[in-house]
């Protein structure tokens, strides 16, 4: 079974956001599975993955400077 989804005149759909976030989140971890990446590839657009990457690493560099400053804090530095 394939994990693309058609319209009725056989195009594939284009991924939802929420499609887009989920896979750049297990691309990141490093477990995306070789069928959804190619969904990615044949359904996705590439602005969507580009922009949710920045989104993604952007949120990353701010969770560990909060987590290094909070350790900081409690070191008396």
């Amino acid at each position: 079974m394939s994990m693309t989804e058609q319209n009725s005149d056989g195009t594939e759909k284009k991924l939802n956001i929420i499609q887009v976030f989920i896979s750049v989140f297990w691309a990141i971890v490093g477990v995306q599975s070789d069928k959804v990446r190619e969904r990615d590839f044949k359904s996705g657009n590439p602005k969507d993955f580009i922009l949710v990457g920045l989104i993604a690493t952007t949120l990353f560099v701010l969770t560990i400077y909060a987590i290094v400053r909070l350790v900081l804090s409690f070191s008396g530095m």
